[in-house]
């Protein structure tokens, strides 16, 4: 009787530790890619829009300085286009949709003084 005890609790182990049919809790994430206006100026400005980037939903960000894109990769189901360019205007940099507050840009460093859109 003990025996038969034993066998039926390392039964009742095997089955709550092993997972069953491969079944993973890994869902598909259906990243979103786009290009996005940011103004800047120079290798800081590229520095601080890259880590204002740094969040949960960006895969990648980088930005261009002669284009003046920021090319970012993200999940829309965390974070969205408008949420990202607010990021962005939030560290002194104009977007297409966002102007970023004239306190924050005239804090920035001289040579990140870009040309402002009206």
């Amino acid at each position: 009787m003990k025996t038969v005890k034993i066998l039926i609790a390392v039964f009742f182990a095997i089955l709550v530790t092993v997972p069953g049919n491969g079944q993973t809790n890994s869902k598909k994430i259906a990243y979103k890619s786009e290009e996005i206006k940011v103004l800047g100026a120079c290798s800081m400005c590229k520095d601080r829009i890259e880590k204002a980037m740094k969040v949960d939903g960006i895969k990648s960000a980088v930005w261009d300085q002669e284009t003046q894109l920021l090319k970012v990769t993200y999940d829309p189901a965390v974070i969205t286009n408008d949420e990202i360019q607010k990021r962005a205007a939030t560290v002194g940099h104009d977007t297409e949709k966002y102007k970023a507050d004239d306190k924050v840009y005239a804090k920035l460093p001289a040579c990140c003084h870009y040309e402002r859109w009206k």
